[in-house]
């Protein structure tokens, strides 16, 4: 497959030695001529990790510099990264365009200076590293991960809800549901307009842990949707029949909001019209714990706001579900390496990144 240049420059050397005529050649030099703007790259150094102030490096990329070696060996990025049309990339430098592209609002000529190629391959090779993370990694988040949620750690999770106030002893986690807005679509406006919140946007329902960590992650689905109906569709109500046991065989719950049905392993608030001192005490005593859950949607977005910029989260023209997908693997990730207020809240550490990239 030829570039655009590669074929202008044979088209030129055709006309020159006179195998098209004039007509032929400006036909074929229009259509074989790019239509994306120009940006020039060429008077750019290469992108040279070395030669990036550490406080940059952190501001552009959210991870200290000497970690990002580290991050890149957990997520098992290949030393060399091939796109399709055959561009190569380091490793290490398209999982940086990764980073930079989600950590804000930014567009992929706003990183030529940073990575000094042009606009269609940092494109690709962003994509294409999204893809690797999301291909290798997905399970860890989108499916009962036995290693988070084995029993001895459920209980040291309901030991620390508790001893911070929660009135349940066997609630390991919270279940709630985040609407992330999205650009209005050209069609089928209804099925992801969400009347709560007035936004057009895609949902996902998320299970977090008082270790700081999202151990597992539903969704997208389309933003009309109710929590309850999210609830039904991700299987979790029997995932947590089957897996949701102390070492000793107690049923161990999540708390969820008022959406939630009550069962064996979902507890809810109380609804009654009058409530009685014991249950307000519960409501409240729980919903106090339950705020970390709001903290950690906080955080996928406050460390990555290209997912808050919603006039670039267009459905059909970019991945936008496995955007936020990829994003909050490497918010577990980021919470491994720094913790995050939700661990220090309940004084509980989160995995290591080896043990929880294992």
């Amino acid at each position: 497959m030829c570039s655009f240049q590669e074929t202008r420059e044979a088209l030129l050397l055709a006309f020159d030695s006179g195998v098209i005529d004039e007509k032929e050649f400006v036909l074929l030099y229009e259509e074989s001529t790019s239509k994306n703007p120009s940006f020039g790259y060429e008077d750019y150094e290469k992108f040279d990790l070395n030669s990036i102030d550490p406080a940059t490096c952190k501001a552009d990329f959210r991870v200290e510099k000497n970690d990002l070696f580290m991050l890149k060996e957990a997520l098992n990025i290949p030393d060399r990264i091939v796109c399709h049309q055959r561009s190569i990339c380091d490793g290490m430098e398209a999982l940086c365009m990764v980073l930079k592209r989600l950590a804000y609002p930014c567009r992929y000529s706003d990183m030529i200076p940073l990575f000094a190629r042009p606009v269609p391959v940092i494109s690709m090779l962003t994509n294409e590293v999204i893809d690797y993370i999301y291909d290798n990694h997905h399970h860890r988040i989108t499916a009962w991960n036995q290693d988070l949620l084995m029993p001895l750690k459920l209980e040291a999770y309901a030991a620390a809800v508790h001893d911070k106030g929660g009135a349940l002893n066997n609630c390991f986690g919270f279940i709630d549901g985040t609407v992330r807005p999205i650009c209005r679509p050209g069609e089928h406006q209804r099925i992801v307009y969400n009347g709560h919140k007035r936004v057009h946007a895609i949902k996902f329902q998320s299970v977090t842990l008082p270790n700081g960590i999202i151990a597992q992650l539903f969704g997208p689905v389309e933003g009309r949707k109710h929590d309850s109906g999210m609830l039904a569709d991700s299987g979790l109500l029997q995932q947590l029949s089957q897996y949701a046991f102390s070492s000793t065989g107690d049923p161990m719950c999540l708390y969820g909001d008022p959406a939630y049905p009550l069962r064996i392993h979902l507890q809810a608030p109380f609804r009654n019209a009058v409530l009685t001192p014991q249950m307000h005490f519960f409501n409240e005593s729980m919903s106090s714990v339950r705020e970390s859950v709001e903290w950690l949607f906080a955080d996928i977005v406050n460390y990555f706001k290209f997912l808050d910029f919603k006039k670039n989260l267009k459905l059909q023209l970019s991945a936008v579900g496995k955007f936020y997908i990829v994003a909050a693997i490497l918010r577990n990730a980021l919470t491994c390496m720094y913790f995050n207020e939700t661990s220090k809240f309940f004084g509980l550490e989160p995995p290591t990144l080896q043990e929880y990239f294992s």
